[in-house]
């Protein structure tokens, strides 16, 4: 079935997310709705020799062949049981569509942010592969981190130095730069390209609501805001607090709103870009367009 449900955006910058809950086995998961494209049964696949082990093949559907992707075994756990029943979510992001094998998708919960949880080591192994943990009366739900799982299919689609190799020399520059980024494997990158770039006083945060306590705390010391930090950098998707409301926060303070902000999301589409304007955003950036972004802080940084 198509994803009708997309036609109905939650209001911008409220902390709040839509995750259609799937299933793998008796674990259950989450995707963000804004990345789902639609939800259709499984279709005959074409194997590909060579394939990365996650991908079971290719399937063509309206014209475009999309890779399948195997989340139990990204995950490292049993195929399906019942595969009549499975599932194939079609998705959108990074600028790219492919499609999740799941074993079933059940319903859509709205949830807040600041509800998600980190997670933690309790996982069994696949922590690097949650982004969140949402609690619900009959259990959990955990985030999975599809960014993750598709870096480690392809490494090419990732945030790589040679993007920042093509921009030629580059002087070095002290000004601080904050990161608000969840993703332990995102962070890393960024610092190694940003890094590389000349920008080497970066401090990151694991989620929005971290880095707005931190602008807080300047204010309250009774400090110039521009004197401490130069730009920020936000992800959109993060527990606690989101980047579009991290966005909105700081640029409704009087002595916040000078910080020039970039959005650096998968999420970022020309569907979704509106988003991103009505909290304010300086600019927005799609991964993994590490260049890009880069560029931007150049023009933007205080």
């Amino acid at each position: 079935m198509e994803n009708k449900h997309k036609g109905i955006l939650l209001e911008t910058g409220t902390n709040e997310l839509e995750i259609v809950e799937f299933t793998i086995g008796e674990n259950r998961f989450g995707i963000n709705v804004i990345k789902v494209k639609e939800i259709i049964n499984p279709a005959t696949i074409t194997k590909i020799p060579g394939a990365h082990p996650f991908i079971e093949g290719i399937i063509e559907i309206r014209g475009e062949v999309l890779p399948v992707v195997s989340i139990a075994k990204a995950l490292g756990l049993p195929d399906s049981t019942s595969p009549a029943q499975d599932r194939f979510i079609v998705a959108e992001f990074n600028k790219s569509k492919m499609i999740f094998h799941v074993h079933t998708v059940t319903q859509i919960h709205r949830v807040s942010w600041d509800k998600i949880e980190k997670p933690s080591e309790m996982y069994q192994g696949i922590e690097s592969k949650i982004i969140g943990v949402v609690k619900r009366e009959n259990g959990m739900i955990l985030l999975l981190d599809f960014e993750s799982i598709v870096v480690e299919i392809n490494p090419s689609t990732g945030i790589t130095k040679d993007q920042i190799l093509k921009l030629g020399h580059r002087e070095r520059s002290n000004k601080r730069v904050l990161i608000a980024e969840d993703s332990p494997l995102l962070r890393k990158l960024i610092q190694d390209t940003l890094g590389a770039a000349g920008y080497t006083n970066l401090e990151f945060f694991e989620n929005g609501k971290d880095a707005l306590t931190y602008f807080e705390s300047v204010i309250a010391d009774g400090k110039l805001i521009q004197d401490e930090v130069k730009i920020l950098i936000t992800d959109i998707e993060m527990p606690q607090m989101d980047g579009h409301y991290l966005t909105k926060r700081i640029k409704e303070d009087s002595q916040l709103s000078i910080i020039p902000v970039i959005i650096f999301s998968s999420l970022i589409t020309e569907d979704l870009r509106h988003k991103g304007q009505k909290v304010g955003a300086n600019a927005q950036v799609s991964k993994p367009e590490i260049a890009e972004l880069v560029q931007l802080i150049d023009q933007l940084i205080l």
